[in-house]
């Protein structure tokens, strides 16, 4: 029996079979745990029904996070199909493309600073907000981060302020709900080749520096990352909240790398 047996899930994110979410989707269907599929738009229903039959027995429902009117309808019909809620996984972010081109500063707009911080961090809160009444006997909140909230990192530019907002925004509803018996944590992934992540310049350097830095040798995949998200968000992580948990083959460790520091 799978150690999410009898929980019940609200995936956000699943995009393509590439995406992280994905993986996630896919740990925590063979941990036992049931399934709802969101996706943002009619052109994205048909391949969400897809994935969620290929899960079994996943629902689909339609959410726009940046409409709050939407959230809302999401919810009312999460709530004629489950009567309790007691995982979601946030798996959303965007910024235009234009915002990942070149160095930040060349690039940021009042715009594109807005739409980026909106998607990629409120969106989590307002999620939390609406689907908190459905958590009443408690449950696990995860999203998912990357290194470049911490650090520079070539072309992600806006969007590394967006994933440090992100992981502020675990600690602050970490607190607000825990008194609710609810857990929020987030998951920081190694950069994986999505097709989200392939709108970002520069990507294949970033993975092979990754696979000569990490102390691993190599990049993460959506399996290890969806591994520890279904352990998150089980019982048996009771005690974790407001973390962020690197899944990065132990990148985020290193000063230097051995390999580089040979080579000069």
């Amino acid at each position: 029996m799978g150690f999410l047996k009898g929980k019940r899930a609200l995936i956000t994110g699943v995009a393509s079979n590439r995406s992280i979410a994905w993986g996630i989707a896919q740990s925590m269907a063979r941990e036992g745990a049931e399934l709802v599929l969101t996706y943002e738009n009619d052109k994205l229903g048909g391949r969400a029904e897809k994935f969620a039959a290929e899960l079994g027995s996943a629902k689909t429902i339609l959410c726009d996070v940046s409409q709050d009117s939407n959230i809302a309808e999401m919810k009312d019909e999460l709530a004629k199909h489950w009567d309790h809620l007691d995982i979601l996984v946030h798996s959303i972010a965007y910024a235009p493309r234009e915002e990942l081109e070149g160095m930040y500063l060349d690039a940021v707009t009042r715009e594109g600073f807005r739409t980026a911080h909106e998607i990629s961090s409120y969106s989590f809160a307002a999620l939390a907000k609406s689907l908190r009444s459905m958590m009443a006997e408690g449950g696990a909140m995860l999203t998912l981060s990357y290194i470049g909230a911490e650090r520079s990192m070539p072309g992600y530019n806006v969007m590394g302020l967006a994933k440090a907002s992100l992981e502020a925004n675990v600690r602050y509803l970490a607190q607000s709900l825990g008194g609710e018996g609810i857990r929020v944590n987030g998951i920081s992934a190694g950069p994986i080749k999505t097709l989200a992540a392939a709108g970002i310049k520069g990507l294949k350097q970033m993975l092979q520096f990754y696979e000569v830095t990490a102390p691993l040798g190599r990049g993460v995949t959506t399996e290890e990352v969806g591994n520890t998200a279904a352990f998150l968000c089980s019982d048996l992580a009771s005690g974790i909240t407001g973390e962020i948990t690197y899944v990065d083959g132990g990148f985020n460790t290193v000063g230097i790398s051995p390999r580089i520091a040979e080579e000069t």
